[in-house]
């Protein structure tokens, strides 16, 4: 099941043409999808396959956001406390779960196989959660460092809602 979001919200960017835009998403999904693939099919690492669903809640925090900066929302104060609730839960639902996992998969799973797939599927995955955490930090933040190197604005990326 879990594959079918993944399959979908692909399929929602190629279709909207916002692939150009959101190519590390597709990159992202691609990944998601044949690690679930993957321990659907060998029956292993299922609890693994659960814990990173968590992240998946902390999407509710980013989509909120997306939606107050898009309708420019008089109260600044819900967007505030919004940006304080979403910073804890990227940490409690994205972060925490993903450095366990990297360190479980490191620590105890073997590097050969599925294990080494799934090792270096986290591995990626660490460098994009993190590389969309100081994204948010940057553009709730720190605003006057809000371009990236590259000279993106980040407040209207993707990366909000996934």
């Amino acid at each position: 099941y879990p594959t079918g979001y993944f399959i979908h919200d692909s399929l929602d960017i190629i279709f909207n043409h916002q692939s150009r835009s959101s190519w590390e998403y597709l990159v992202h999904h691609a990944m998601a999808i044949s690690a679930f693939v993957s321990l659907i099919i060998t029956g292993r690492f299922l609890v693994a396959a659960v814990l990173l669903l968590l992240v998946e809640v902390s999407n509710i925090f980013l989509t909120v956001r997306m939606l107050l900066k898009m309708s420019n929302v008089p109260s600044p104060a819900l967007y505030e406390a919004n940006k304080y609730i979403n910073l804890v839960m990227y940490f409690a639902f994205r972060l925490a779960p993903q450095a366990y996992l990297t360190w479980y998969f490191l620590r105890y799973v073997e590097v050969q196989g599925q294990g080494a797939f799934l090792t270096a599927n986290l591995l990626m995955l660490d460098a994009m959660i993190l590389m969309y955490f100081s994204r948010l930090l940057r553009s709730d933040f720190f605003p006057s460092l809000r371009k990236g190197s590259a000279g993106r604005d980040v407040d209207g990326e993707k990366f909000l809602i996934d």
